[in-house]
């Protein structure tokens, strides 16, 4: 696939932060790149994303790398799974593009532990729908999220919950979501609740029981127990109409 030269203009434009971008019915796109750090990764704005549907057929992602070679990092290639598009990756070295290198999705899921922070890719409510969805067979569905809306006054989760088929419970038991508020005016964290510690999708992982599978921002995915600080800033729990019985 023919990457248009307005994107390599883009990226050097956009140096050193990373650009990003769509390709859509053969024509570059420049987006939005919303992420808390942009010059180590991008974040597509929602509102572009969207904007770029109604224009056509979205055919690839594009986004660039300051002072770094064309070479997929590993929050790349999930979010290349993610996507399901390829991805073209524009080296930028002192605010100079070079050819493009591609990426194409592998059919492959993104574990559960282990897994990089990306916010709105890999983060704690995308660790949530892929258990929902791999581990019980519910499909959530998708959400768009920007970075920060917990200190813009959004309130996503305590939103989002209800709306999904969850209901307060006192007690937490084997797939229920833990909600906690960690140095936020709003609940902006959220993990499962493992009471027998396994993941049947994952069986090496060795045996944690009464632990919480959570996603905190910046760090890998994991499992930690459930007492102490998590408990400490544990908000509300929730469960899912299905596992109410």
């Amino acid at each position: 696939m023919k990457l248009p030269v307005e994107a390599l203009r883009h990226a050097e434009k956009e140096y050193p932060r990373e650009c990003c971008g769509l390709l859509v019915a053969g024509k570059y796109r420049p987006c939005r790149n919303i992420a808390g750090t942009p010059g180590q990764h991008f974040v597509i704005d929602p509102a572009d994303y969207k904007a770029a549907m109604r224009q056509g057929e979205i055919q690839a992602v594009v986004h660039s790398h300051p002072d770094y070679p064309a070479m997929a990092s590993e929050a790349d290639r999930l979010g290349c799974e993610e996507s399901g598009l390829p991805w073209a990756i524009i080296p930028v070295t002192v605010g100079v593009a070079d050819e493009p290198a591609w990426i194409s999705p592998m059919g492959a899921d993104a574990l559960l532990i282990g897994r990089e922070f990306i916010h709105g890719v890999h983060d704690c409510l995308a660790i949530i729908l892929d258990y929902y969805r791999r581990e019980l067979g519910i499909d959530l569905g998708t959400y768009d999220r920007e970075d920060g809306w917990w200190d813009a006054g959004k309130d996503y989760y305590r939103e989002l919950l209800p709306k999904a088929g969850f209901r307060q419970v006192s007690e937490p038991r084997q797939g229920d979501v833990i909600l906690m508020q960690i140095r936020s005016p709003v609940p902006n964290h959220a993990g499962i609740y493992l009471e027998d510690g396994t993941l049947q999708s994952e069986p090496e992982h060795y045996p944690a029981p009464q632990s919480i599978l959570h996603h905190l921002y910046g760090r890998d995915s994991r499992r930690d127990p459930y007492g102490g600080y998590w408990l400490e800033k544990t908000v509300s729990i929730w469960r899912h109409e299905t596992q109410d019985n």
